[in-house]
């Protein structure tokens, strides 16, 4: 069940509605003269839920990507990793003192 308060609470009741918002990960919700205004959470639930948009927003890219043809298979990609990989250890000069 939400949890609306008033606006006088975020100056009468500050300590309260953060305890509710850290302790439940849950916003509250404020009305302005009976109506709604804002939402107000913590910081930490304010990250998680951004964190869901931009990894629901990277799912989406991908699904589309994949539907027009845009990807490739992992083993692929892994393979042409593997050439380039050789191709760079054998020409690599000896002075780099890198060892593969």
């Amino acid at each position: 069940m939400p949890n609306i308060r008033p606006s006088s609470d975020l100056r009468n009741s500050y300590n309260e509605i953060s305890e509710f918002c850290h302790t439940y990960q849950e916003p509250v919700f404020i009305t302005k003269n009976g109506v709604g205004d804002l939402a107000v959470m913590s910081i930490q639930t304010y990250e998680r839920l951004t964190g869901r948009f931009e990894l629901f927003s990277l799912i989406e890219e991908g699904l589309k990507e994949k539907k027009e043809g845009k990807v490739k298979d992992a083993s692929q990609v892994l393979e042409k990793i593997r050439k380039n990989i050789r191709f760079c250890v054998c020409y690599m000069p000896e002075e780099t003192g890198l060892k593969f």
